[in-house]
């Protein structure tokens, strides 16, 4: 009986999937691996190799390949050229075509020579995409960037908003023990493959094709995906979303389940563990985050909000706007839009609106975002709207139901659109990617392009301001300026800036709220209110002091962090004018130490220093820490907003291990 030499060690280095920890051989498509086969008689005459995978392996389907041994490697079929042979084995290049399905194959050999007997089975191999061969839809030719986006399991997430912009640590993790089945699992389980599998799994070589399938997989809406979604500030029954440090431990406990929705996530969750699952078949993919990131539901490409008449932010229509969110950008050609329309596409799993009746986005072209070409495939409505919608506030009587323009704005939306540089733990901005200049001439043509393409610019739109309205310039310009530190367990210092931007006297009328929010701005609980009165001699400026204490918010806050400070100025004579700030509270410093000499397969201790920065004792706090193995070569620092690690230096000569405080989160408020 035949059995077979997989060359492991040879075979995964070559083919860049030697960090997998796997007995299997794991190989890229358009590439050769060797394979030795012991107990083969006369094996140059009569072999014919069988590669097929599915639940209904056919040669029409691309899903079964049946290939004898040739002199030269096919460019497009399956093909195995000899390498070398001795009495009874035979060393063998086999090699698949740059468009081969992805996924695990079955290899089985039949001779010729004997006859009609059944195939002798040689095992199992899996197949990934391959971004270092030129004929692969993936392929990309910075080896620099293949490394990062395909390679790197640890990665660093942006978070915070506009004024304040934060970064943790993420381990991707996509080479850990059972990932990649998980990862294959995943597509087994797809609403796509239970309808049709055979049809499925023949899609499985495109990767906008996997990249919108598991763009629906990685939520736990329509087909029992991942992760399910909690934006309400209360996560019973499941883990706060900002506790998570890794994709590891999400998607084994999904497995783990029984194939349960795991709770709970929220946008950077998703979009993390979609770069693992695409990281892990081979699709150069990475994390995007969005700053000021508008949710338009209904498709205007405006996004409204509301405020009555004391300030407060009405949960008012479907549309809002997110302080960030995050998504990912995977690198392929579009064959089905051309080839200005490749590189980097948008995918999104966070469940926000359905596409084709599921929960999915994207792969949404990014060069057609930026280029207003919002009738293509996919999705790119809404993610032309999420990073350049326009920005209505309307005053809402729910007395009268009357609603008033306050003011409209174009240029909010869409901010520091930022990703991790490759190589490095820097910010790259990379908002000139997804349009043009804000305010410019060019970037206004592309909004009513885009607005043109989706029938929208003739239509009577309720939202539309009257031109008296635009026309109305208001009387007095309004800011709120931070006087102190933005940190859990401080007091909140912050100054109304008030202008009188006219010749004579206005009287002002101020009601002032905030309130405790999620990241996507949704009010949770009033922290504060107060109103003042105020007379504004001609261009006279006024600050006033607003002050929030720590024993006002700190029962309120959720683990987001995050306040809405607003004040809606009623002008005597004037159109109103509405002030508003979103905070983010920076939770306390943590300091870490290597204690001693670090060395290889050694322990070593580290001390973890905390000052509890409030004048009162602070319980179960938790400590969560991920533990990374890095080549001496590549030791970089992976930074978390919590944590200062300029004081975390190792003799990195000595050490590849190295001790990663992942994250740290008192718990100073009641979730």
């Amino acid at each position: 009986s035949a059995s077979t030499n997989w060359h492991l060690k040879e075979n995964t280095r070559d083919h860049h999937t030697s960090k997998f920890s796997s007995k299997e051989l794991i190989v890229r498509r358009g590439q050769a691996f060797v394979v030795t086969f012991n107990g083969i008689e006369q094996p140059e005459q009569n072999l014919t190799f069988i590669a097929e995978t599915g639940p209904k392996p056919s040669k029409q389907a691309k899903t079964q390949a049946t290939f004898g041994i040739s002199s030269t490697v096919s460019k497009e079929n399956w093909s195995a050229v000899l390498q070398s042979t001795s009495s009874n084995s035979a060393s063998i290049a086999i090699s698949s075509p740059a468009n081969a399905v992805i996924g695990r194959y079955k290899l089985s050999v039949q001779s010729t020579s004997s006859g009609s007997s059944s195939p002798a089975t040689l095992g199992t191999f899996v197949l990934l995409f391959n971004p270092w061969s030129s004929g692969d839809d993936v392929f990309m030719s910075n080896k620099a960037e293949c490394e990062e986006y395909v390679l790197e399991e640890f990665g660093i997430i942006f978070s915070g908003n506009t004024h304040h912009i934060n970064s943790f640590g993420w381990n991707f993790g996509q080479f850990q023990g059972d990932i990649l089945n998980i990862c294959l699992s995943m597509l087994d389980r797809s609403l796509n493959y239970r309808q049709d599998p055979a049809t499925d799994v023949s899609h499985r070589n495109d990767p906008k094709y996997l990249g919108r399938v598991l763009s629906a997989m990685v939520n736990g809406n329509d087909d029992q995906g991942v992760v399910l979604g909690n934006w309400s500030g209360n996560y019973e029954g499941g883990k706060s979303p900002s506790s998570w440090t890794g994709s590891g431990e999400i998607l084994q406990n999904w497995k783990k389940s029984g194939f349960k929705p795991v709770r709970y996530g929220q946008c950077w969750v998703f979009a993390a563990v979609l770069t693992t699952v695409l990281r892990c078949l081979g699709i150069p993919t990475r994390t995007i985050t969005n700053f000021s990131s508008a949710h338009d539901a209904d498709g205007n490409l405006r996004v409204d909000e509301f405020y009555d008449a004391s300030g407060n932010h009405l949960e008012r229509g479907a549309d809002s706007v997110w302080n960030f969110h995050v998504w990912n950008e995977s690198w392929f050609s579009r064959s089905d839009l051309g080839p200005s329309y490749s590189g980097w596409q948008i995918l999104d799993a966070t469940p926000q609106e359905e596409s084709g009746g599921i929960y999915q986005c994207g792969p949404a072209s990014r060069n057609a975002i930026k280029e207003g070409d919002v009738d293509l495939d996919y999705d790119c409505p809404f993610v032309f709207a999420e990073v350049n919608a326009d920005c209505m506030y309307w005053n809402y009587d729910p007395a009268t139901g009357k609603k008033t323009l306050i003011f409209s704005k174009s240029t909010t939306i869409g901010q520091f659109i930022s990703t991790k540089a490759v190589g490095r733990d820097d910010r790259v901005d990379v908002t000139s990617d997804y349009k043009y200049e804000e305010g410019s001439r060019k970037e206004r043509d592309i909004f009513k392009k885009a607005r043109k393409k989706l029938g929208l610019e003739d239509k009577f739109d309720p939202t539309a301001p009257t031109p008296k309205e635009i026309e109305q310039k208001p009387d007095i310009s309004g800011k709120f300026k931070v006087a102190g530190p933005l940190e859990v367990g401080k007091d909140l210092n912050l100054i109304l800036v008030l202008a009188n931007l006219q010749p004579d006297v206005k009287s002002v009328h101020v009601n002032m709220t905030a309130w405790s929010t999620v990241y996507t701005r949704r009010p949770v609980r009033e922290i504060w209110k107060d109103s003042i009165s105020v007379t504004l001699s001609p261009e006279e400026e006024k600050h006033f002091p607003v002050k929030i204490s720590y024993a006002e918010y700190q029962q309120q806050l959720t683990t987001d962090n995050t306040i809405q400070i607003t004040a809606l100025c009623h002008v005597e004579g004037g159109i109103q004018v509405l002030v508003q700030r979103d905070i983010t509270l920076d939770n306390p410093a943590i300091d870490i130490q290597v204690l001693g000499e670090a060395k290889v397969n050694k322990e070593v201790d580290v001390e973890v220093v905390f000052t509890n920065p409030i004048n009162a004792e602070v319980m179960d706090c938790v400590l969560q820490v991920e533990v990374q193995e890095v080549p001496s070569s590549c030791y970089q620092k992976y930074i978390n907003q919590n944590i200062d690690m300029d004081d975390f230096e190792l003799n990195t000569e000595m050490t590849q291990n190295f001790l990663l405080a992942h994250s740290f989160k008192p718990a100073f408020h009641l979730n």
